[in-house]
Parts: C-alpha cells; sequence; structure tokens
C-alpha cells in the first residue's frame, strides 16, 4: 500500500494543476522565507501537497473535485491533526486571484507554528 502511495505522489507531482504549479513557484527551493516544503507528501497514507516539515502545516489546494469529496477531505484532514499538523486549506481561486496573500497566508501559519523564518 504505501508502495502504491509513493508511486501516486511520483504521478501528481508529474500532473500538478495549473494552480498548484503556479504555487510550487513560490514554495520550491525554500523561496518563502527560507521554509522548505514538499510537494505531494505522502503522510500517515494520505498525499498532502504542500508540506512544510519545520513548521508541521500541510497546505491543500482544492479544486472543484473537492466539493464532492467532503468526507474524504474531512478523514484526511483528522489525519493529519492527530500526528499534530496544521491543516491550511486555499481555493484555486485564491490562488489564481491573490497569490500575494496567499503566501502571506502560508509564512504566518508557519511561523505562528515556530518555524524559523531568516
Amino acid at each position: 500500500v504505501e508502495l502504491l502511495k509513493r508511486e501516486l505522489a511520483r504521478r501528481l507531482r508529474r500532473e500538478m494543476t495549473p494552480t498548484e504549479r503556479a504555487l510550487w513557484q513560490h514554495l520550491r527551493a525554500s523561496r518563502l522565507h527560507g521554509l522548505h516544503f514538499r510537494r505531494q507528501q505522502v503522510i500517515h497514507g494520505f498525499v498532502a501537497d504542500f508540506y512544510c516539515h519545520a513548521a508541521g502545516v500541510v497546505v491543500e489546494v482544492d479544486g472543484p473535485i473537492h466539493d464532492d469529496q467532503a468526507e474524504y477531505d474531512a478523514a484526511r484532514d483528522l489525519a493529519f491533526q492527530v500526528l499534530g499538523l496544521l491543516v491550511l486549506r486555499l481555493r484555486n481561486e485564491e490562488v489564481a486571484n491573490d497569490i500575494a496573500r496567499v503566501l502571506e497566508r502560508i509564512a504566518a501559519a508557519c511561523a505562528n507554528r515556530g518555524a524559523a523564518q531568516p
């Protein structure tokens, strides 16, 4: 099962949505205040869109598909929260229309969780 999840994560990295790709350009290579993010990270059997280990923050970018999978998303959020992780959910529209505000929210969430920022 774990091998299948890792393969799924690899496929999702190759097939990122345009919105995920746009956000990744700002998060990759520690570009956001030196915070290191991983994309499509397998955590406790679920695949998180973006994950900052130092802060324990999961960032999920939700498109229309999430309107039909509320139960699955709630189960995944609960699994992450049980591990002590903060889940920050963003709508595609937020990322597409106000990336600066989105980056501020992500940076603030990480700072509030104690992640060091230069």
